[in-house]
């Protein structure tokens, strides 16, 4: 049975008409729901910690921005849009000791609850509301009148806990794409694996692996990047939009014959084998031990190999290569950890 998709004829932006929001961190997520929400013509807050270089940057956007114990005391639902690794102390110092009885904890993904390394008392409401899609994507289909599909799930919480959820989704336009139920656990072992297995760690290796087989065979390294990376979003795109047999319509006999055929060779069964052993490891607490310990000790092996992966030779031939193109949006690498 499909599952039941939310609009916005069942939420209810009232919900939230007298309440206070406070949005704890003004990072991806934090500021787009934060500007979503106050387009909505609800009351949001900001909660940073003293010295954030984000205080000027939400300031300038019209917000009241106080540190986060006072974001806590004076909301009745708050949004805790920090960094997984960084939730369990901002929880310990700043939200445990200003929780009160009714308050809701909404989050917009379940590592922390699902993992326990955030463990809120049980005379709160505890939501998620996930947007399928970054921040600054959330924002822009707002301001266009559209809005990014997402997802909602129920922790613990009386009643009021789904209604809060759902009108907190219809306030940063998602309804208006379509919401989804599920629950902590399965958003979390799901948005981990896809992370892990496809969408970054898979894609990334994968291009990389086939740009370097043909530098290594004597091909120009410009050539292996337009066939392994710049044409990837061609074919990213068509399959967004039309699935996987929509993008095959739209491709030549010659490529789809390589697609059906060869494929399967690449990624074959023992690939399958290996993503079974990532989502046991994502399942059992085991990726999230290790990245939490990872995080506790200081990040290093993390930033190693984010600098090598900034070394790679299919970097500096992008950056020459995507500079040809004035139409395409450039972003730099800021650094290996992203500032909130």
């Amino acid at each position: 049975m499909p599952a039941k998709v939310y609009t916005d004829n069942d939420a209810d932006l009232n919900v939230l008409k007298d309440k206070t929001l406070a949005v704890l961190g003004f990072g991806s997520q934090g500021h787009a729901h934060a500007l979503n929400l106050k387009d909505s013509g609800l009351n949001v807050i900001i909660g940073l910690y003293e010295g954030s270089k984000s205080i000027p940057v939400a300031q300038e956007k019209g917000f009241e921005v106080v540190n986060t114990a006072e974001a806590v005391r004076r909301a009745d639902v708050i949004f805790v849009a920090l960094p997984d690794t960084k939730q369990a102390k901002a929880y310990q110092r700043d939200i445990a000791p200003n929780l009160s009885a009714g308050k809701t904890l909404l989050f917009s993904h379940g590592f922390s609850i699902h993992f326990k390394t955030v463990v809120p008392p049980k005379n709160v409401n505890v939501i998620m509301v996930a947007p399928k899609g970054p921040g600054h994507i959330v924002r822009r289909q707002y301001t266009e009148g559209k809005g990014v599909p997402a997802l909602i799930a129920v922790y613990q919480g009386g009643k009021d806990a789904k209604a809060i959820a759902l009108a907190w989704a219809k306030g940063i336009g998602a309804t208006r794409a379509g919401v989804l139920q599920t629950s902590f656990k399965e958003e979390t072992e799901t948005d981990l694996f896809g992370e892990q297995t496809v969408l970054c760690g898979g894609l990334s290796a994968l291009v990389q692996a086939g740009y370097e087989t043909l530098v290594e065979a004597g091909y120009q390294p410009e050539m292996a990047y337009f066939e392994c990376l710049h044409e990837l979003k061609l074919i990213a795109d068509l399959m967004n939009e039309a699935g996987i047999s929509g993008m095959r319509f739209s491709i030549s006999e010659t490529a789809k014959w390589g697609d059906v055929s060869v494929g399967p060779k690449i990624i074959d069964p023992s690939v399958k084998k290996r993503m079974k052993s990532a989502l046991k490891d994502i399942q059992t607490g085991k990726f999230a031990k290790g990245w939490i310990s990872e995080y506790q000790g200081g990040y290093k092996k993390y930033n190693a190999l984010l600098k090598k992966g900034e070394k790679h030779s299919i970097e500096k031939v992008g950056v020459r290569l995507r500079a040809m193109m004035p139409w395409m949006q450039k972003r730099k690498i800021k650094g290996a950890q992203a500032a909130y």
